[in-house]
């Protein structure tokens, strides 16, 4: 196998698996968003957790279980999220190395790329969908001061 033999092919090969490293800042973007989010779930989860223990109010009691059934909901979806976008960029980044091994070695990946490649764009297609259903979520336990039915 050789290694690196001619500078131009390896200019080629990094600028081949360079362009996977847009999906990849799109991710760390996500992740933090949706750390974010999941942070302020879980402080949510807790005030309510430490004022439903005082609690005799039984109103006060359903209605913070319901909304603890929510976040937990919420939470689970946001975990979902970050654990797709972490399988995502492993997928990428595994895409890059095949398509750089592939280019400045005798190494035959590219079916392999192709396949991680799409993987890790169906992760990201799969959290999207998740933060989209938390965010729906969110939007939805709140009423903005509207009567409820």
């Amino acid at each position: 196998m050789a290694l690196f033999v001619d500078p131009s092919t390896v200019t080629h090969g990094i600028q081949l698996a360079v362009a996977p490293v847009f999906l990849l800042t799109a991710v760390s973007g996500m992740i933090g968003a949706v750390a974010g989010r999941l942070a302020r779930i879980i402080d949510r989860a807790r005030v309510l957790e430490e004022r439903l223990k005082g609690s005799a109010d039984a109103e006060f009691v359903r209605e913070a279980q319901w909304e603890l059934a929510r976040l937990r909901t919420r939470g689970l979806l946001a975990n979902g999220t970050i654990g797709s976008l972490t399988l995502c960029a492993f997928m990428i980044g595994l895409t890059i190395i095949l398509l750089f091994l592939g280019e400045t070695t005798a190494f035959k990946g590219e079916s392999w790329a192709i396949v991680t490649f799409l993987f890790g764009v169906f992760c990201f297609m799969l959290a999207l969908s998740c933060f989209l259903a938390e965010t729906w979520m969110a939007t939805r336990i709140l009423n903005f001061g509207r009567p409820k039915f």
